[in-house]
């Protein structure tokens, strides 16, 4: 796996490009997200699997044109990181990503501030 700090440059670069494939690709096809927004648009705040991440972020997308992040920092664990960023609307945004023997992204937590 890449340094964290590549990682996720990739990560964001990916997401300011509106790439979702690219963002998709570090994803385990069985991976979990949990987000306050996903409750809010799902009524669920669990989102797993590939296929229901890329329905989920391809409407949040839609609804996002001027989406953008900005990186603030990176904070590296054992088999995780947090990254640090900013949305569009300036929020701060904190995403936790654990991943798997692979390499993959196997769960993310988002949270706003």
């Amino acid at each position: 796996m890449a340094s964290g700090r590549e990682f996720s440059e990739q990560w964001i670069a990916a997401w300011n490009a509106r790439d979702l494939e690219a963002v998709l690709s570090h994803y385990a096809a069985d991976a979990v997200f949990l987000s306050p927004l996903a409750q809010r648009r799902l009524g669920d705040g669990r989102v797993v699997g590939v296929e229901s991440l890329r329905a989920y972020w391809a409407a949040g997308l839609a609804a996002v044109p001027d989406l953008k992040f900005t990186l603030e920092s990176v904070l590296e664990g054992h088999r995780c990181l947090t990254i640090l960023y900013r949305n569009q609307l300036g929020t701060l945004v904190a995403e936790t990503m654990e991943f798997d023997d692979s390499g993959q992204v196997a769960r993310s937590f988002a949270c706003y501030g």
